[in-house]
């Protein structure tokens, strides 16, 4: 048995199901997508995307759901919008069979990059 921390997204991505693993793999592709030069990298052991060096977002697999770390900003900006999901300060909770939806991912995506770029933190 391989008890080694992955260090990178595939190999975080590997051991998962079959659901969970698409569902982060199409996560992974909208944050690739609304943040092109961000880096992927393993932070706190979970998937996660840097930004001129700065924590930008994470997403995870838990035993019941997936997960994707947007920050409370974020959250707070769209809250219409993800009124019908499972939340806490600065995360969102969904079923692999019903992940979140591309053009959200997006909005929450480009929401953090504004609010750094606001708090000149780039």
């Amino acid at each position: 048995m391989n008890n080694a921390k992955p260090q990178t997204i595939d190999e975080y991505l590997a051991p998962l199901s079959k659901e969970k693993r698409s569902a982060l793999e199409k996560l992974r592709q909208t944050i690739k997508s609304a943040a092109p030069t961000a880096e992927e990298c393993i932070s706190y052991g979970v998937p996660a995307f840097r930004w001129h060096g700065k924590m930008l977002v994470a997403f995870g697999a838990a035993t019941k759901h997936c997960a994707f770390y947007p920050g409370a900003q974020p959250l707070k900006a769209h809250a219409d919008e993800i009124k019908n999901y499972d939340t806490s300060k600065g995360t969102i909770r969904f079923q692999p069979e019903r992940p979140l939806p591309a053009s959200l991912v997006r909005k929450l995506v480009k929401t953090r990059i504004a609010e750094y770029a606001a708090r000149n933190l780039v």
